[in-house]
């Protein structure tokens, strides 16, 4: 999948849905629970559609919480949270922690 800065996914497994804010060069095998991600606009499948989270995907995501691979290069912000675990292809994607604060000394 080809993604761009601003577009919106959702899973096609659970209720996740997420906004890229840093997309990645090049194509990229985005999943939730499992399944590649599909547009948000996709009306196949998702919450209640016949896929269901894989064994190995569950963990679920945060809204509001950001998803980051820094060597690939892509970051997703979770808007909607749901049951599956993101993943690019099998390795999954970790929280992305805050930036410490600087010193007030």
């Amino acid at each position: 999948m080809d993604l761009k800065t601003g577009a919106r996914l959702r899973s096609a497994a659970d209720t996740t849905e997420v906004v890229v804010v840093k997309a990645p060069t090049g194509d990229v095998d985005l999943r939730c629970g499992g399944h590649p991600m599909v547009p948000i606009s996709d009306s196949s499948g998702g919450a209640g559609g016949a896929k269901s989270v894989e064994a190995g995907f569950e963990g679920g995501t945060l809204v509001g919480k950001r998803y980051a691979d820094d060597e690939v290069g892509i970051e997703l912000l979770c808007t909607k949270a749901g049951d599956g675990a993101l993943s690019l292809g099998l390795d999954p994607l970790a929280v992305k922690g805050a930036k410490p604060l600087p010193s007030s000394d």
